[in-house]
């Protein structure tokens, strides 16, 4: 039985239909399109299609005697594709060559931006598609969600090292930072800075004052600090500077005595004003001295020195007692 255009079309959409004479009678609707719609009907397949594999093929005789076999073929067209084939006899002495992309079949679809209807609805290649598309889905919703994650790890990384209250860095952090620069050698002065009459404003005003109080506070040293110092609140009104690569006794009294100011200035509250000052015990880090210290004794020295700092009226600031009294850095 022979079977119409048609119904070659609807099985083999990428065929080439030749009469015994070698004229191509019909091209399938996907192979035209990879031929850019360029009739060929008319036309010697030899200029439409090339056989090269098993062996040449020139003419339907030549052509029929490799049926059954898999052949090696590449299109003459701009296209260029090379493509799979089989052949076999059309009862007319003609030939049927019904050809397919083979492994190369998603590189092709992605080329020539073919679409399941562009396949025989029982070709496998459909099936292989979905899986491509599947996987290509999966890897995608894979990779967004790694970055939701990576970016929920690194939100509650840095929210495990903030205080929550002030926004500045958090006794966690600071242990950390003087970990990392005491193991690297590094030089940095590091100042304990303590809130004087805080107490008075959260008894008489609240601890909703307190806590803008606190605020306000955080932000003024954020102002006179560099960006590269860390800042961090370590305990209810406490707070440690650690300034990396300064070492200098008058730079350090200087920036002591302009957070003083600032910290002194009345802080509005609700239509009210609130009144603290501060007291900073100063501490330097010795990466040449023998012993090394630890982080809990450099602290230790500059908490000595802001309660020296305090007995000696507050509002003021004292370096520690071991310090030179001058510095080279």
């Amino acid at each position: 039985m022979k079977l119409s255009s048609d119904a070659l079309d609807a099985l083999m959409p990428m065929h080439l239909s030749i009469s015994a004479d070698g004229k191509v009678r019909h091209v399938g609707p996907t192979l035209l399109k990879l031929m850019h719609h360029v009739c060929s009907e008319g036309r010697h397949f030899t200029d439409v299609l090339e056989v090269y594999r098993p062996k040449r093929a020139e003419t339907v005789p030549m052509l029929l005697d490799l049926a059954g076999r898999r052949l090696q073929t590449r299109l003459r067209c701009r296209a260029k594709a090379t493509l799979k084939g089989l052949v076999v006899p059309d009862g007319d002495g003609g030939a049927i060559v019904n050809l397919s992309f083979g492994i190369g079949v998603v590189d092709a679809v992605r080329m020539h931006t073919l679409t399941s209807t562009d396949f025989a609805v029982t070709d496998l290649a459909i099936d292989m598609l979905y899986l491509v598309e599947a996987k290509s889905a999966a890897m995608e919703a894979s990779r967004t969600l790694n970055r939701r994650l990576q970016g929920a790890m690194l939100v509650a990384e840095q929210r495990s090292f903030t205080d929550a209250l002030t926004g500045l860095r958090n006794r966690r952090a600071m242990d950390e930072a003087l970990k990392r620069l005491i193991r690297g050698g590094e030089c940095f002065a590091l100042l304990h800075l303590d809130l004087d009459f805080f107490k008075q404003v959260n008894d008489t005003k609240g601890h909703a004052a307190g806590d803008h109080v606190l605020r306000v506070v955080a932000k003024i040293m954020l102002e006179l600090t560099r960006k590269s110092d860390l800042v961090a609140r370590v305990g209810g009104d406490e707070f440690v500077l650690i300034l990396s690569g300064l070492r200098d006794r008058t730079r350090l009294a200087d920036l002591a005595d302009r957070l003083i100011g600032r910290i002194e200035q009345p802080i509005e509250v609700d239509g009210d004003l609130c009144q603290v000052s501060a007291s900073i015990g100063i501490a330097f880090n010795h990466p040449d001295a023998t012993p090394l210290e630890t982080a809990e004794e450099l602290l230790e020295r500059a908490d000595e020195a802001l309660y020296s700092a305090k007995r000696h009226g507050r509002a003021q600031h004292a370096f520690s007692v071991s310090e030179p009294e001058k510095e080279d850095r």
